[in-house]
């Protein structure tokens, strides 16, 4: 009997060394693939459960990324474009993943409207991760990896104002900068106005209120100076803006504000941000003209669907 009971114990013994042993070699295998860029462990995150998006509706994806900035535009032919790629963060890029995914992970459009790390930091990740085609850079910016995305088949484009992304139902348009504008960054960082079914979203990236003075007097100048062809935006019929600049006190002047009469305001921030972003003073402006504020740190994501017949809702607390 004691025999049999010591044969036992050396079987088991035998069985747990052998267990350790294929651990041990998978492990590795695994480690080695990560390393070598084999396998990427982000690959094997869930996908996002996502409203469907009914036939001929737009949507706008604000997502919550922090101090930092990255909407997601899904045309109605299903052209994703994406407006910055966000900081950057390793738990961004995984939601940003996630978030691709649950889109179907499509062809899309990268558009980085000025090189601030909190609007370009991801541009790496999605440009390794996605299905890119095309990458458009503010025409200021000089970009060493061209030739090697060419390579690869993404196309690099060059964009300023009347540079147009979509077709005539739906489309981006760019209104500032221009070519051969000078400036700091912020000043000139790519402004986009969406449009579709009579509906008008204005990105503001991080212009500062003097850049939306020049905005404003060019409007006032000609209504249809910003128009490229069959491509119209009219300053004052604008119904959602991105806010510029996270919220910034510098900018979403009463001037601006007044001029472009939203009834929705998006800003994008981050919770206990250090920039103290929202300032005040900006939240009040946009009240005193009668905008519903949407804030990222507040609500996390935030979706904006605009309908065919020219109606459009937004919504938070979607993801699943």
């Amino acid at each position: 009997m004691r025999e049999l009971r010591e044969f036992e114990k050396r079987r088991l013994r035998h069985f747990v060394l052998r267990a350790v042993c294929i651990f041990v070699a998978v492990l590795f295998v695994v480690i080695v693939a990560v390393v070598n860029e084999t396998v990427s462990l982000r690959s094997l995150l869930p996908a996002y459960a996502l409203p469907v998006r009914e036939e001929k509706e737009l949507r706008v994806h604000f997502l919550s990324v922090g101090q930092a900035d990255l909407s997601v535009v899904e045309f109605p032919s299903g052209e994703l474009v994406l407006i910055d790629t966000g900081a950057g963060s390793w738990k961004e890029n995984g939601e940003l993943l996630r978030y691709y995914k649950g889109l179907g992970k499509p062809p899309c459009t990268v558009v980085l409207t000025h090189d601030a790390n909190d609007h370009t930091g991801g541009a790496d990740f999605v440009l390794k991760y996605f299905d890119v085609k095309t990458l458009y850079l503010p025409f200021f910016e000089t970009f060493e990896g061209k030739n090697e995305l060419e390579k690869r088949g993404i196309e690099v484009k060059d964009i300023s104002r009347y540079t147009v992304i979509g077709d005539e139902t739906a489309y981006l348009l760019c209104l500032s900068p221009r070519s051969g504008d000078s400036g700091d960054e912020n000043d000139c960082s790519a402004v986009l106005s969406l449009s579709y079914a009579g509906v008008q979203v204005l990105f503001a990236a991080d212009i500062p209120a003097s850049r939306e003075k020049t905005l404003v007097e060019e409007s006032l100048l000609d209504e249809g100076i910003f128009d490229s062809g069959n491509f119209r935006f009219r300053l004052g019929e604008t119904d959602v803006l991105k806010v510029a600049h996270h919220g910034s006190d510098g900018s979403s002047s009463e001037e601006f504000l007044s001029a472009i009469g939203a009834k929705d305001a998006v800003i994008s921030c981050g919770a206990g941000n250090t920039y103290g972003h929202p300032a005040l003073g900006a939240v009040e402006r946009l009240r005193s003209y009668g905008m519903r504020i949407w804030r990222t740190d507040e609500l996390g994501d935030i979706l904006l669907t605009i309908s065919s017949d020219g109606t459009y809702r937004m919504e938070s607390g979607y993801l699943k």
